[in-house]
């Protein structure tokens, strides 16, 4: 294809005045591209054509540099084009141009319409009413809640700065969680000072808690607490160390039934009679707790987000509660058995504490990985690679945010109480395929949406610090961040510091490297250091933001659980299909592999591996699996290579049960539903479908909001993942020795 050449009118010094402000170097190549864009959907391109459209771009420019010296703006371009291209009698190709100028105008008008919007809600239109897997758009409070989120949707596209509201709309970046915040001055996602809540008692609504005195009323009260964050944010609830936070209480059960001993039991039987009432309580409690957590429904209409970090307690109390949480989760809801969705358990793995078989926790493990077969969760985080990323221990926030270190003015590192500001990522793809193959290029439009994405964070940062304590008295006032407040105190002082987190995130590096050094690229050394380099420059950027603004500025690995498919929809409207890129009709979420691809387990994260160094503040791997519950050993063997190599690591593996013929693993999606392969049921009641979908589990089958489109969800489930890390099929595998050269390690 011939590319249009500048002309020597073009020099250095004119700059184009955006809608929203802004001032850009001119470039006259984007006239030629928007006119050979017009022309391709009129006429058949031909040497002849391309000529023509050589000649109205110059022609276009020349008319520009003659009527102005320094600057020009945006519609003052259009308005030559147009002119330019009638006064040539190209009465087609004006009027493609103008209808497009037109219809990005409305699209404009219509993001900001709360009625239009409105309207699709009412009709159920899909980009409305799915808005995420554990979403039921036909709850009555669910449907309240998507209302008033496009009324804040609507509210924030106008509270933003113009080029950053901008850039969101035409999917430069994406400002997440528009129908929460700016409108609102809310927080994201947190790590809850459960233990201090617990320690010190706190206040809901019109009643006043103090500490518990018993396992069962601290798990009640936690369950009562996440609800209440979660209706006061609107991210994920974290709770870290959670066996260790509740096992004081459950030495308090063990010493009433001690007591009780001494006055009926025999003193040689007294240590196991209690052991064993307090084990049935700690199991009893941490059921209950499930349960509790799963039947919740918060003021946004939707279960809480709700993820438990344990396994580092080394005490009976901690030990009987982790088995107790492995336990439960194993057992399923209902009497069933069904999976639960929440909460999302995260079971720490740590050299010398239950890594190894000379452990003393080291069954805990093995409880862990049997679970996992079964249920998916829990996900692994290995101890001291978090500790090396992210400069201390914790559990994630939501489903893969990760807090910084961070030490209090008594020298204390802090985690429990500290949380994130919101997110806004950044489109890499469309960067790539506008440089087209120029990298010089590529880095120019890279610090330019950087700069975009830093003013878009930064006002994410002001507008929270406009909330008052009185805003969230959960979060503020009763400890859930740790540091109470009074109601005359700035929230600000919970967020400076860089006790907050703030996150730049990013999609689709797979893309990025295809459109430089092709779809196979992945071994190449080149590509891969390309990638590692633009986390780097992402990385350092949010570094001098952070010592500018002092909060912490962390690159995230976004969990792109709708973006995929946006940002790609967007593109290929801009750039048409290309392959690899836009074909695929999604864009690979963060750093993973290909999802087409098959790569073994330890191919995939030595291939990851490298690029949490640089997103440390947002990071997850997965691999998928067959069927494993007859081999935990297989997924422990992983868990176990992951252990030096990553910091955390999911599980994807089949576990849809039909309740009809008791199959299980991998349900067929159809358009009306999943079905079992086995006997073809596919009646919600009876069947149990539980899909990932990016950091959290979801059940599909369940929701009707998603009727007629599973088949679209199951494609999803895997670009979303975005990792594979296959292992051989069939029933019987065995484990063998990793050896050095990783071989292929599983085998009938």
């Amino acid at each position: 294809m011939m590319v249009w050449e500048k002309t020597e009118v073009v020099d250095n010094t004119m700059e184009v005045v955006k809608r929203d402000g802004r001032h850009l170097n001119f470039e006259p190549e984007k006239i030629y591209d928007a006119l050979r864009k017009a022309s391709d959907e009129v006429f058949p391109m031909s040497p002849v054509q391309e000529v023509k459209l050589e000649h109205l771009t110059d022609k276009i420019v020349a008319t520009i540099f003659d009527r102005f010296d320094n600057n020009i703006k945006i519609y003052e371009i259009q308005n030559i084009v147009e002119h330019v291209l009638l006064d040539a009698n190209e009465y087609k190709l004006a009027e493609v141009y103008i209808n497009y100028r037109t219809k990005r105008d409305f699209e404009r008008s219509q993001a900001t319409d709360i009625n239009f919007t409105i309207d699709k809600l009412i009709n159920k239109e899909q980009s409305v009413v799915n808005e995420n897997a554990n979403k039921d758009s036909d709850v009555f409070n669910t449907q309240r809640d998507l209302t008033a989120g496009i009324v804040g949707k609507s509210i924030g596209l106008k509270m933003l700065p113009a080029h950053v509201a901008n850039a969101h709309q035409k999917g430069d970046i994406h400002f997440h969680d528009l129908d929460y915040q700016p409108y609102a001055p809310m927080t994201n996602c947190c790590l809850v000072d459960v233990k201090g809540m617990l320690r010190d008692g706190f206040k809901l609504g019109n009643a006043v808690i103090d500490s518990p005195k018993s396992i069962q009323t601290a798990a009640a009260q936690i369950s009562q607490i996440i609800a209440n964050v979660a209706s006061s944010q609107y991210g994920g609830t974290s709770v870290n160390r959670i066996d260790e936070v509740l096992a004081p209480y459950a030495e308090l059960n063990y010493a009433k039934h001690m007591k009780d001993a001494e006055e009926w039991v025999a003193a040689e039987k007294r240590e196991d009679y209690a052991r064993a009432k307090t084990a049935k309580d700690i199991y009893d409690a941490m059921q209950s707790l499930e349960y509790e957590i799963n039947t919740l429904f918060t003021s946004n209409g939707q279960t809480p987000f709700t993820t438990f970090g344990f396994g580092l307690g080394e005490d009976w109390y901690a030990r009987e509660i982790q088995k107790a949480i492995l336990q439960n989760r194993i057992k399923g809801l209902g009497k069933e058995g069904r999976t639960a969705i929440f909460p999302k358990l995260v079971f720490t793995i740590k050299r010398g504490l239950n890594l190894n078989a000379e452990d003393p926790n080291y069954d805990i493990k093995e409880l862990a990985a049997e679970c996992a077969t079964k249920r998916m969760y829990p996900d692994i985080v290995s101890y001291d690679k978090i500790v090396e990323l992210t400069g201390s221990f914790k559990a994630p926030m939501g489903c893969r945010s990760f807090l910084q270190g961070w030490q209090d003015e008594n020298g204390q590192d802090v985690v429990d109480g500290r949380m994130n500001l919101g997110v806004v990522t950044l489109n890499l793809p469309r960067i790539a395929l506008e440089s087209k193959g120029d990298k010089d290029k590529f880095w120019q439009i890279f610090f330019e949406r950087m700069a975009v994405m830093k003013d878009a964070l930064v006002y994410r940062v002001e507008r929270v610090k406009e909330a008052t304590p009185a805003n969230a008295p959960i979060l503020y006032e009763n400890g859930a961040f740790g540091k109470r407040l009074s109601r005359t105190d700035s929230v600000n002082e919970l967020f400076k510091n860089r006790r907050a987190t703030v996150s730049a995130g990013y999609i689709g590096l797979y893309e990025v490297a295809t459109a430089f050094y092709g779809g196979e690229w992945e071994s190449n050394p080149e590509a891969k250091a390309f990638t590692l380099d633009i986390l780097r420059e992402m990385k350092k950027a949010a570094g001098e933001w952070s010592d500018e603004y002092d909060y912490h500025f962390s690159i995230y690995s976004t969990p792109s659980e709708s973006l995929t498919d946006r940002f790609c929809r967007l593109d290929t409207e801009k750039f048409g299909e290309i392959k690899d890129i836009t074909d695929k009709e999604y864009y690979t979420n963060s750093f993973h592999y290909d999802v087409r691809k098959n790569p073994t387990p330890f191919e995939k994260l030595d291939f990851e591996k490298d690029y949490p160094v640089y997103a440390s503040g947002g990071f997850i791997h997965y691999c998928e699996y067959p069927v494993l519950q007859q081999n935990p050993k297989a997924l422990e063997a992983v868990w176990d290579y992951a252990y030096d190599r990553v910091g955390y690591l999911g599980t994807n593996t089949p576990i849809d049960h039909c309740y009809e013929c008791n199959f299980e693993g991998d349900f067929t999606p159809t358009e009306r539903g999943f079905q079992c392969p086995n006997c073809g049921n596919s009646d919600p009641k009876t069947v149990d479908v539980v899909k990932r979908t990016c950091g959290y589990l979801g059940n599909p089958q369940a929701r009707p909001m998603v009727n007629g489109r599973h088949k679209e969800i199951a494609s999803r489930v895997k670009h979303m993942n975005g990792s594979v890390g296959h292992l051989s099929n069939g029933d019987d595998l065995e484990s063998v020795e990793i050896d050095s050269a990783k071989s292929r390690f599983f085998q009938k």
